[in-house]
């Protein structure tokens, strides 16, 4: 699996753990929704805007999110 694969299915692990719906975690993060589901599909990998916006808006930091995203990579 690439990085922007498993970036996408660890946010939406996260995301469905939390049972925010895309369109919530794309309010709360000021992004449009179907940027959220092209992440999540592994289609785009987010920018450094994006993810910092992403992690806040999911209550969690920013390197947390890139080490869960580490940990599957190493899977």
């Amino acid at each position: 699996m690439n990085s922007e694969s498993i970036f996408g299915y660890v946010l939406k692990t996260i995301r469905k753990k939390q049972k925010v719906s895309q369109e919530e975690l794309a309010f709360r993060s000021n992004l449009d929704r179907t940027y959220i589901s092209m992440l999540e599909r592994g289609i785009h990998q987010p920018t450094l805007n994006s993810l910092l916006a992403i992690a806040s808006a999911l209550e969690m930091k920013a390197s947390e999110l890139v080490a869960l995203v580490e940990a599957e990579m190493r899977k």
